[in-house]
């Protein structure tokens, strides 16, 4: 027996290595045919791959908040359709590259809805990066500094959902609106994102500052968007 466990563990086939210790010490393996016990243990090893990947993808994301769409509040009052986020959830939205925006007052839950919908990207096996707004244009100016912006921007193109939290706080200047357009341009119809802001999006074009760019941006994001505005006090007041 120890010699089974042992070359599953130096395969590392960490999920068959488990399901077999439990065969062995519940006996269940004197009780399946060969075929039988194969289809466990095959089972096994893939729901063990499928569970590091998604903790390997949740890890790389950086969510500001662990949520998942279960612990969502879901009251009308909030401005939450119940059908639209179980329209999100089932990931169709992220396989036409269509984008979310969330808008809605300071602590009305924006960035937990982000990040909830972004862990279900997760789950779903998808590429997920979440970034502060302004802390990713910092970064994009930093990279064109050290030379390695081609690999960063690559980087975010290459995404399946990328989210963009607080937006909005601050203008944008001339390179950071060029930034910006690149960032959208290289996901339009491809790559799905996710916006959340303070602001109305009917603000947002004061915000980007260039009217040229800000149409550019704005006719790539909200036409084929889904629109979801918070509404209530803060929930962190209430807290």
């Amino acid at each position: 027996m120890n010699t089974i466990e042992n070359q599953l563990s130096q395969l590392r086939l960490h999920g068959m290595y488990s399901s077999w210790k439990a065969m062995v010490e519940t006996r269940q393996h004197h009780e399946l045919s060969f075929g039988e016990g194969l289809e466990v243990l095959l089972q096994a090893e893939a729901e063990e791959r499928i569970h590091r990947r998604f903790e390997r993808l949740k890890k790389s994301a950086q969510f500001r908040y662990q949520a998942t769409i279960e612990e969502l509040n879901l009251e009308n009052s909030r401005g939450i359709n119940k059908d639209q986020i179980t329209e999100l959830a089932t990931g169709t939205y992220l396989e036409k590259g269509e984008s979310v925006l969330i808008t809605g007052a300071t602590g009305c839950g924006k960035s937990f809805l982000a990040s909830a919908l972004g862990h279900q990207a997760c789950g779903q096996g998808n590429k997920v990066l979440y970034f502060n707004t302004q802390k990713l244009l910092m970064k994009t100016k930093m990279t064109r500094i050290d030379g390695s912006f081609l690999k960063f921007f690559d980087k975010l193109a290459k995404a399946s959902l990328l989210i963009l939290d607080d937006f909005g706080l601050a203008h944008l200047d001339k390179k950071q609106q060029m930034d910006l357009m690149e960032i959208i341009e290289d996901r339009h119809g491809k790559s799905s994102t996710i916006i959340a802001s303070q602001l109305p999006v009917g603000s947002w074009y004061d915000i980007i500052g260039e009217a040229t760019i800000a149409d550019a941006i704005l006719d790539r994001l909200v036409h084929t968007s889904h629109r979801i505005e918070l509404k209530g006090e803060s929930l962190r007041k209430k807290l």
